[in-house]
């Protein structure tokens, strides 16, 4: 048997009888399903095309069957089938087709879930307009539509739409946006508020159910004594066990949550007491080193006579058990788990009296280095106090000289300008004189005022034109003012002169 091409749904049948017709053809692979076509040779072959490939599979079981016309036994009307695969252009062709179809439906579901997990584009911004800008100054004041409509605020600002005609509508929609940060800022502190009562609800319920596992514990503790634990049976005793150990390790887990919260809580609260401290505090935090080595030392206190008690009920049991030998099997299985049970329970407070140990060690190291951290600080600001006052001193004796110096060669000059208010009052003044001497000698057309305050506010924010404008007015040698334009345009610019003014100085 051949192959099966792709997409098969023709037959080829083999050993017909010679006075075979298209009827008993029909009537034979008829019930294997829907026939299409069939193409008789004069031979004793033929192509059968079914609807469905399905039918194939069902045509191929025919294959090896003797066929007889009637009761005759002529070899005309007698023959062995024999049914295989064929292969077809039309088949092909229509599975190619199918596949390219169930391609096709595979790229659209691709791209429809691609679009679907996509994020949705944002809302095109619209262009500035007088309109637009009143809504948009409206929408800001709302606190709903607040954030679009500082979107588009923003594009805005980045596109360049401000200029001199709508800056002032532009100022008050930066001011509007301004007043939500106190809106902001409330909602911030009354979600954290919430927060807060969250977690305080958490630790008191938390706290409540371990309360409540303690007293499940020590319920079964005092089952477990042998006042009433010489009443039970022994599935009753098995039972009453098994609860036990599920609780003890219910009850550890939460308490474990519990002190992994707390602790966590505790790192928090110490790193906002780092970051609120500075480092002339170290006595706050030497005061809260020693009360927490005063707690680990309670706590170790505490811990240490919890172990002596256990001890001493296991020495207890020990001897109950030597005198008062126990006559049943049952009561020797008892004893030694309790006794493996209080051993454990010594162990972990033995390893847990050890890791306090430690840490009381660490806390102690901690607090020394403390020390000599405060030591060392106290040493350099010293130092550095000693040395400012030498410097001040120095700085003292400098002005003293160069006064003394320049009040001398004032007198031998004697020349008639000393009397002459000096425009420059502080250095602050000499350097924006050299600022704006450098910026208008690149400017050799002048620049207006509001230009060169506009300059000089990216390097200081608290600079004014009238500062400005008074300080080039004290410099006529220096800066001069023209008028430039006609009508509407006039406009005055100031220019850089001072080459000129050498001259004429």
């Amino acid at each position: 048997m051949r192959e099966r091409p792709p997409g098969c749904k023709t037959v080829f049948v083999g050993g017909l009888p010679e006075n075979a017709t298209e009827q008993l053809i029909l009537e034979v692979f008829g019930q294997c399903g829907g026939i299409g076509a069939i193409r008789k040779s004069k031979k004793n072959f033929c192509h059968i095309r079914f609807a469905e490939e399905f039918s194939v599979d069902k045509a191929l079981f025919l294959s090896g069957y003797h066929i007889r016309l009637g009761s005759s036994t002529d070899k005309k009307d007698t023959g062995r089938l024999h049914v295989d695969f064929a292969q077809a252009r039309d088949d092909f062709y229509e599975w190619e087709c199918h596949q390219r179809m169930l391609a096709r439906e595979e790229r659209h579901r691709r791209k429809m879930e691609e679009d679907r997990l996509r994020p949705p584009s944002p809302p095109p911004i619209v262009h500035y307009s007088e309109h637009e800008c009143s809504q948009l100054g409206d929408k800001i004041k709302d606190d709903n539509a607040f954030p679009e409509a500082v979107r588009v605020l923003l594009t805005w600002l980045e596109r360049g739409e401000v200029n001199r005609r709508n800056a002032n509508n532009f100022y008050s929609m930066i001011q509007s946006s301004n007043g939500h940060i106190r809106r902001l800022t409330g909602e911030k502190t009354q979600h954290e508020k919430e927060v807060e009562e969250a977690k305080d609800k958490f630790r008191t319920a938390m706290a409540t159910i371990l309360a409540q596992f303690e007293e499940i514990v020590s319920v079964f503790n005092a089952a477990s004594k042998q006042k009433a634990w010489d009443h039970f049976s022994k599935a009753q005793r098995k039972n009453l066990d098994m609860w036990r150990t599920q609780v003890e390790k219910t009850r550890n887990i939460h308490s474990e949550h519990l002190m992994c919260i707390r602790g966590e809580e505790e790192m928090e609260m110490s790193d906002d007491d780092m970051e609120d401290s500075s480092p002339f505090t170290s006595k706050d935090s030497e005061d809260s080193g020693v009360s927490q080595a005063e707690a680990l030392r309670e706590e170790n206190d505490s811990l240490r006579c919890q172990l002596d008690a256990y001890r001493n009920e296991v020495e207890l049991l020990k001897q109950e058990q030597g005198k008062n030998q126990p006559t049943s099997s049952e009561e020797d299985s008892t004893h030694s788990q309790q006794l493996s049970f209080l051993q454990q329970a010594l162990h972990d407070m033995e390893e847990q009296l050890l890791r306090m140990r430690d840490e009381l060690k660490e806390r102690e190291t901690e607090l020394e280095k403390n020390k000599e951290d405060k030591q060392q600080l106290k040493n350099q600001i010293h130092d550095l106090t000693s040395g400012l006052q030498k410097l001040q001193t120095t700085t003292a004796l400098q002005d003293v000289t160069a006064s003394s110096v320049v009040s001398c060669s004032e007198d031998k000059e004697g020349i008639p300008e000393k009397n002459r208010p000096n425009p420059l009052h502080t250095e602050r003044d000499a350097l924006l004189v050299g600022i704006i001497a450098t910026f208008l000698h690149v400017h050799p057309f002048g620049a207006s005022i509001e230009y060169i305050c506009s300059y000089l506010q990216r390097l200081d924010t608290k600079i004014n034109t009238g500062e400005v404008e008074a300080l080039l007015s004290r410099l006529p040698c220096t800066f001069r003012q023209e008028l430039t334009g006609v009508g509407a345009s006039l406009e005055k610019r100031w220019s850089f002169c001072g080459f000129q003014g050498v001259k004429s100085t």
